[in-house]
């Protein structure tokens, strides 16, 4: 059958391809190989500027030209190539390193090159500065704006609805109120705080050779310093070196990205399943689109489909970044190749999470507050002046205070005119007395709009 999206197997390739292009540059075999290859040539490059390798002679301009082409401007039919290559070698690194032996070609300035591509390298010395490339890129090129987009979404709505009164619900129970904004504005500072560790994890490559002890190097160039060269190319490359691995740079440190990651997404989640169940009790609508059908046989539906698929992306690449997590630091001895097969599945990490951001921001832009829906809620559960009540009576000595409030309202609905008479009763002083019988459930919510209304800063990134 015809490969096409609806043959694919992965619906980030089928259903949701179209909102997963950005992704493919980096995080498919085409992101692969052009990565790859991108390392290769850094590494020849950056060996021919060293008086230590002899043999290879500084590029002239037009020769680092030629490379910096091949560098930068990898294309589609150059990968093609890499997997025919890779047909008759069945390796995929050593494919890439022949690819290059071909552009080359037989010009003389060319073929003195030949022989340092790859050279003293493992596969792995290639793969792992790749998958840190290629980590780092879509951190900065994709999953950050995502999320900014996200984070600046919740904090406008902190701040339009700074002062929106709405009940509280703790256990799922009437509590005392806050508003609407400061709930957005939780959201923001929790994935403001999340964000800045994401972004703070390093991206760590090495280049030491096959059991990470510079062997063949020292056997070809005794006098270089090897450790020094290996940690002034990966730095080149804006990695951190890791001086100390086996064949495979451990991969502590996308554990580490995965789980900061992971974490992130647990946030989001958990905001998709609070505003979903904000819709489904009335305090925001959905803004309808004419074409759209809630429900094949139910035509009033407006479900909230962006928030449940938000959530069911998020728990899908939690599910495989915490598998990433627990599996990468995981090598026998000084190397195998389960991390092969697994590494490859980051982008389908990555990709699940970005469906997510972007189905939350879709879903947050349909949201239209209901303020008098809100109000009936508050109104209707006037009982939770309760802790207003008894902490007042505390301040002026009633050391029963908590006991007497409880008598009153513990999962018992209050009148308003039973709460006055209680209060008007009270041996507290006069203002103290005015001040509550003022009070009302959409007043009392303390310092909620200032708290919302102070989020309202622009992000650290």
């Amino acid at each position: 059958m015809e490969s096409s999206s609806l043959t694919a197997l992965s619906p980030l390739d089928g259903r949701y391809a179209g909102k997963c292009d950005d992704l493919r540059d980096i995080f498919s075999e085409y992101g692969l190989i052009r990565l790859r290859t991108f390392t290769e040539v850094r590494w020849v490059q950056f060996l021919a500027n060293q008086p230590e390798i002899a043999e290879l002679k500084p590029l002239s301009p037009v020769v680092n030209g030629y490379l910096n082409q091949l560098a930068e401007n990898f294309g589609r039919d150059q990968a093609r190539r890499v997997k025919d290559i890779e047909k008759t070698t069945n390796h995929d690194v050593k494919a890439v390193e022949y690819l290059i032996a071909e552009q080359l070609g037989d010009d003389a300035d060319l073929a003195q090159i030949r022989p340092f591509v790859h050279f003293a390298c493992t596969s792995e010395d290639i793969n792992n500065i790749t998958y840190a490339l290629m980590l780092r890129e879509g951190r900065d090129s994709i999953i950050r704006p995502s999320l900014r987009r996200v984070i600046e979404k919740f904090r406008a709505m902190a701040t339009t609805l700074a002062g929106q009164a709405m009940l509280s619900r703790t256990h799922g129970q009437a509590a005392s109120p806050t508003t609407l904004g400061k709930e957005m504005a939780n959201i923001v500072a929790r994935l403001e705080r999340q964000l800045e560790v994401f972004m703070a994890v390093p991206a760590l490559a090495k280049l030491n050779g096959a059991v990470g002890n510079y062997n063949a190097h020292v056997v070809a160039y005794p006098e270089a310093d090897w450790p020094a060269l290996s940690r002034a190319f990966i730095e080149s490359l804006g990695l951190q070196w890791n001086p100390y691995t086996t064949q495979i740079e451990p991969h502590d440190w996308i554990a580490e990205y995965c789980d900061a990651l992971a974490r992130i997404n647990t946030i989001l989640l958990d905001a998709c399943r609070d505003i979903w169940s904000y819709i489904s009790i009335g305090y925001f609508r959905q803004r309808k689109i004419a074409s759209e059908v809630g429900s094949s046989t139910m035509p009033h539906k407006v479900n909230p489909i962006d928030f449940e698929n938000a959530e069911g992306n998020f728990g899908v690449a939690n599910a495989l970044l915490g598998h990433l997590s627990r599996k990468l630091p995981l090598s026998r001895w000084q190397r195998d190749l389960t991390d092969s097969t697994v590494l490859r599945n980051l982008g389908v990490a990555v990709g699940h999470g970005v469906l997510g951001y972007r189905s939350l921001l879709a879903g947050l832009d349909k949201l239209q507050p209901d303020p008098e829906r809100m109000l009936a809620d508050l109104e209707a559960n006037g009982e939770v002046l309760g802790e207003a009540i008894q902490t007042v009576m505390r301040r002026y000595g009633h050391g029963d205070a908590y006991e007497q409030m409880k008598q009153l309202t513990r999962g018992e609905k209050v009148s308003p005119d039973a709460l006055r008479d209680f209060i008007e009763a009270l041996d507290i002083p006069a203002e103290a007395r005015a001040a509550l019988l003022e009070l009302e459930p959409a007043t009392y919510v303390g310092l909620a709009e200032s708290l919302a209304r102070n989020i309202s800063g622009a992000g650290k990134d």
